[in-house]
């Protein structure tokens, strides 16, 4: 048998370079000489994941196209015309047997060479809502993953696969580490834990929202771990110096399995993996959707799990008043609590990675003989 060789291209943030790495890590297993090349950003979070994760990594000069601020799109044609001739080169010289696309500003240089040279092409498209690369790059796939219902309102019925999005391995079974989550985080075992993860680089109003009703959830007796982002540390820090053992703010979170197997109720911004993690580890979730996305699709990730009872949604305009009582309100519930970790349980798609990776086997006819 040939050496398999794939390309996945895509990044720009956490959602699509961890599911990107949990695909190729899946083929990996299967076929432990694949060539796996990731092709990136320059200047963006991948080009600093990928290698750390062991893998290979190109970059391209390609920006995002600013909606709203278009005179900042000065440079937009330039790049992408560059970036178009770099991705063609990159192609021609790897060879891959199939290029996968996750999303994000590379994918569309990418993916569009490599269709151009006759390459297999699978799209993953983690949110309900689908991203414009990959709506531009349905044509030509071959197949395309998804992990919502009702997406051929995007995409040709034919092509869907529902897949669900690959999360870190880790997350995937949290159940039996609360002690050690415990220990990990120096919490309280006897109080209840409420998480809050705005993202890798954190949530303002998120943020503001806790910061100004501190003394509330001092008073609530419950303990508070605090994934702030690195943007915000500071100032959480210096405005919960004098709060107790109970507030526990941090940038990072780097043990995420970890902190949700501590949580009893958590926090969340609404992104395509943030959802899917949550979806497995099937604890109550409030969800505070951040209206600074293209075309609001962390509301409507948000609405496909609200409308089935699967967690709690507070707008982001509505956080600063309602978000500390609504949790507080909750944890004070015990019966809506379990109702929503039973409904957003049966939602979750653990085996995510492997189904992607059967699909790009079925695509270049390596499927596995076991």
């Amino acid at each position: 048998m040939n050496e398999l060789k794939v390309i996945i291209s895509g990044g720009g943030t956490g959602g699509h370079i961890f599911p990107a790495i949990a695909i190729a890590n899946a083929i990996k297993l299967e076929h432990p000489n694949a060539a796996i090349l990731f092709v990136g950003a320059n200047g963006r979070m991948e080009m600093e994941k990928v290698p750390a994760a062991g893998y290979p990594i190109k970059g391209l000069d390609v920006v995002g196209f600013h909606r709203k601020k278009l005179w900042k799109n000065f440079s937009f044609p330039f790049k992408l015309l560059k970036s178009l001739k770099a991705a063609k080169a990159i192609v021609k010289e790897f060879k891959p047997d199939i290029a996968i696309g996750v999303g994000g500003y590379a994918s569309g240089p990418l993916l569009k060479m490599a269709g151009r040279q006759g390459v297999l092409t699978l799209l993953q498209e983690q949110n309900s809502y689908a991203g414009i690369t990959n709506k531009l790059l349905a044509k030509k796939a071959k197949k395309i993953c998804v992990a919502y219902e009702n997406m051929e309102r995007f995409f040709p019925k034919e092509k869907i696969v529902i897949t669900g999005n690959p999360v870190r391995s880790d997350i995937v079974s949290v159940e039996n580490k609360r002690s050690d989550a415990v220990a990990h985080f120096d919490l309280d075992a006897n109080k209840k834990t409420i998480l809050i993860i705005g993202g890798s680089l954190g949530a303002r109003t998120i943020n503001n929202s806790i910061k100004n009703k501190l003394q509330e959830l001092e008073d609530s007796g419950h303990q508070l771990l605090w994934q702030t982002g690195k943007i915000y540390i500071d100032e959480v820090e210096k405005a919960t110096v004098s709060s107790s053992e109970n507030i526990k703010p941090m940038a990072f979170i780097s043990r995420m399995d970890l902190a949700y197997a501590a949580a009893d109720i958590v926090i969340s911004r609404a992104g395509a993996l943030s959802v899917s993690e949550l979806c497995l580890v099937k604890k109550p979730v409030i969800l505070v959707p951040s209206p600074n996305v293209a075309e609001d699709h962390q509301t409507k990730n948000a609405m496909s799990l609200v409308n089935k009872k699967a967690a709690v949604l507070v707008k982001d305009v509505d956080s600063p008043n309602i978000l500390v009582e609504t949790v507080l309100s909750l944890l004070g519930n015990p019966v809506e609590m379990t109702e929503l970790s039973n409904q957003i349980s049966g939602l979750g798609k653990p085996n995510a990675a492997m189904d992607i990776k059967n699909e790009v086997m079925k695509l270049v006819g390596k499927e596995s003989q076991s």
